[in-house]
């Protein structure tokens, strides 16, 4: 309360004005303030997809051609259904506690969300991939199948390329002769009978080159149509 101040003199009487206010209690000026409920009851139950924290409520909305939608309804209404899924989830879902905070475990959602992309186009397969479906040929991993057992010297060997399975026999002392394909060719340069497996390999190897050019030409025509 504040002291009382002295004004100025009307005919030798001195006035006094009391400045003195009144300080308002906590309960006069603060309304108390109203709690909303936390069990919520519907006529028709909610319905819940915890994994999508989803809630659905089919009760219509009260709406007359008198009192139509308010925002204040609205917000009643989704209140409403928020804590009903805050009391579903404490409800249902496993808590636990860690060092890091209370963790609360959703299940697999139940409602089907629809994706925000189209289906990507089939890939058109290449020319490969249709002969080799084709062929039944099926794709191995990189490094798988290049060796292969060798019964007679009980060891895992490459089958190409430097001590390769298909060299077997060209350092063999003895060699089988064909009599067909050696007639007239022992005595020609480069054409004996140890180099005949030599020479089948360097023919498969041009002959693949062959088709690999045609396949290249082919592939440039068709990109050009």
């Amino acid at each position: 309360m504040a002291d009382p101040v002295q004004t100025e003199d009307i005919g030798g009487v001195p006035l006094v004005q009391n400045t003195s206010t009144k300080v308002p209690t906590t309960t006069e000026s603060t309304p108390k303030s109203t709690r909303l409920p936390a069990k919520i009851s519907k006529p028709s139950p909610y319905t819940f997809d915890l994994g999508n924290l989803l809630c659905i409520d089919p009760n219509p909305l009260p709406t007359s051609p008198t009192s139509p939608l308010s925002e204040t309804l609205l917000a009643s209404t989704a209140r409403d259904a928020a804590q009903a899924l805050l009391n579903q989830l404490l409800t249902t879902c496993p808590i636990s506690s860690t060092p890091s905070g209370v963790h609360l475990t959703l299940p697999a959602p139940t409602t089907p969300l629809p994706r925000e992309k189209s289906l990507p186009a089939e890939k058109k397969p290449t020319k490969w991939a249709a002969f080799a479906a084709k062929k039944g040929i099926k794709d191995r991993k990189k490094g798988e199948g290049k060796m292969v057992y060798d019964e007679a010297t009980g060891e895992w060997v490459p089958k190409w390329g430097y001590k390769g399975k298909n060299k077997e026999g060209e350092g063999e002392w003895l060699v089988e002769v064909d009599e067909k394909k050696s007639k007239g060719e022992e005595g020609e340069e480069g054409k004996g009978v140890r180099g005949e497996g030599r020479r089948e390999r360097k023919e498969s190897v041009r002959r693949n080159e062959r088709r690999m050019r045609a396949n290249e030409r082919r592939g440039k025509k068709g990109a050009v149509a």
